[in-house]
């Protein structure tokens, strides 16, 4: 089964494998602004959530370094060394997560990856593409899933690699793309578990 946004932790951040982290010396500063003055963390996670209403997000989970007020989302006082924010979200069903950290700011990365679905809203406006074509490029899973091996296999105690090996196979038989016609992303997520496993158990 593909994981869901339900699986990643609001706090501390999980950013999503396979995207690039910036360094600190190529931040800069945001220029996110809401009624005249520099955008702060809740109007940001507003004009986030209301970019993802509009275009049929479900089930969002926004993690980052801050710390949840009673809203559950980001506090407004802080602001951690690492500010990178990542949004997981259900897109027409599909696991599908943004993330950003170019801004020394979260509220700033907030805003911006709230800009940057606006900018996607813009793409159907004119006609040439979709947002679901805009969007096909930024599947993803939470990077914890596939470490935590041994749930994924169903392991515990003392494993060796042939027990991995044998629950992979037997999980691979259910999952292959050939048996389930969808778009390889549980296959994908059961090859990196494997490779967690190997990694742990053979180095």
């Amino acid at each position: 089964m593909t994981p869901t946004p339900e699986s990643v932790k609001r706090y501390p951040l999980e950013w999503p494998l396979g995207w690039t982290r910036k360094k600190s010396y190529q931040r800069r500063n945001g220029r996110f602004k809401s009624g005249g003055s520099w955008i702060n963390t809740m109007k940001a996670t507003d004009r986030l959530e209301d970019e993802l209403q509009r275009i049929g997000g479900k089930d969002p989970v926004l993690s980052t370094n801050v710390t949840l007020n009673m809203r559950g989302v980001p506090r407004g006082d802080e602001n951690p060394g690492d500010p990178g924010v990542a949004l997981y979200f259900l897109f027409k069903k599909k696991p599908t997560v943004l993330a950003c950290d170019s801004y020394y700011r979260v509220a700033d990365n907030i805003a911006a990856i709230a800009a940057h679905i606006a900018a996607l809203r813009d793409i159907e406006r004119y006609g040439v593409g979709t947002i679901e074509q805009a969007l096909a490029g930024y599947k993803a899973l939470p990077a914890d899933t596939a470490a935590d091996w041994r749930a994924v296999f169903g392991l515990n105690g003392i494993v060796t690699v042939d027990a991995v090996d044998a629950a992979y196979k037997a999980l691979a038989r259910e999952t292959h793309p050939d048996v389930t016609h969808d778009d390889g992303a549980a296959m994908a997520h059961l090859n990196r578990a494997r490779d967690y496993a190997i990694a742990e158990l053979v180095h």
